[in-house]
């Protein structure tokens, strides 16, 4: 078929600087995003008629992107909030909220996995609801759930508005842009192995979305971006991510920040509501659960990157934060990917 911007689809029936109220060096940002992982679980290619109503449920430990390449559409949050959509949209839902996507705010709606499904590749289907009468689809979207952790700054991810729409046109997503007309190629050529190619585009455009986040200041974000804000805390909070395992006490995050250890630990405490060293434990266990799940290392290894001296104080340790032993937490991310 021949691709063309005004008909978009085919058949699927057949340092720190005081310039900025928050300016993190590149070497921060960096490591606010070394531990981030997006893969995607479930994508789907859509093409709608001039009425639809697609709506998406809560899904816990995941986020929900959309791109929409041809048409205007209306997103409604679980709170009533609308958004208006135009062709080139792209928004990220980091917390998965349940949201419906609409071609006007009073249509009714039906969840997206109750509608007719075609297969187009792995983890990829497409859904057509464009009626026979109308010779082309008046709205054209890929959509992916995926599941997204943030490894040792997963607290984060809490912070993030609930939904971040992207302007393309604007100085926060440098680099997007060219993403999402790749996507709107992909979609609309239908050529061999399109499914794929459109998987992967949508997990960049996602990361570029949280990185422009980032890279802006988080927005009015508290806690731990808080501490991010105020150069002493974020010099521990690094020194922390860049050496997990290393046995730190508060007198030496103190020194990190260049204060005394009681007014590091008071302002640690007062900012982002729990003790430093706490805070140490919580982020070597969000990271032995990122490896264990992702990067398929042994117990045995995980505790030794992490500086325990044994397996067993390890996964007394992992048990005490995340409620169950690190074998156990294993063999339900492995559950979860083979499903």
């Amino acid at each position: 078929m021949i691709y063309d911007d005004s008909s978009c689809y085919f058949d699927q029936k057949a340092e720190m600087t005081q310039s900025k109220p928050f300016a993190l060096s590149s070497d921060l940002i960096s490591e606010l995003l070394t531990g981030m992982r997006l893969r995607g679980v479930q994508y789907r290619r859509i093409q709608t008629g001039p009425t639809f109503g697609l709506g998406f449920e809560d899904k816990p430990g995941h986020a929900y992107f959309h791109y929409l390449a041809v048409g205007t559409a209306i997103l409604r949050m679980k709170d009533g909030t609308l958004h208006e959509l135009t062709p080139g949209s792209a928004l990220f839902i980091p917390q998965a909220r349940a949201h419906q996507l609409l071609s006007d705010a009073q249509i009714s709606f039906q969840e997206i996995d109750k509608f007719d499904s075609t297969l187009l590749g792995e983890a990829v289907s497409g859904v057509d609801t464009c009626p026979s009468t109308h010779p082309t689809p008046s709205a054209v979207l890929f959509y992916g759930c995926m599941e997204f952790d943030l490894g040792g700054m997963q607290a984060l991810a809490t912070l993030m508005p609930e939904v971040m729409v992207a302007d393309t046109h604007g100085q926060r997503y440098p680099g997007l842009a060219p993403i999402l007309d790749a996507m709107k190629r992909e979609i609309c050529s239908g050529r061999i192995g399109f499914a794929g190619i459109l998987a992967r585009l949508a997990e960049v455009a996602a990361g570029m979305i949280v990185r422009g986040w980032i890279e802006n200041g988080c927005e009015e974000a508290s806690g731990l971006v808080a501490a991010l804000r105020d150069p002493r805390l974020a010099r521990a909070i690094f020194a922390l991510h860049r050496q997990p395992g290393k046995e730190w006490t508060v007198a030496d995050l103190a020194a990190e920040s260049h204060v005394s250890r009681s007014v590091f630990a008071q302002r640690f405490q007062a900012t982002i509501g729990i003790p430093p060293l706490r805070y140490a434990t919580e982020l070597r266990m969000r990271l032995a659960s990122q490896w264990l799940a992702s990067e398929r290392i042994s117990i045995d290894a995980v505790a030794q990157r992490l500086g325990y001296t044994s397996q067993a104080a390890f996964s007394r340790a992992f048990k005490r934060v995340n409620g169950q032993a690190p074998g156990a937490s294993r063999q339900v991310s492995q559950s979860d990917m083979s499903t």
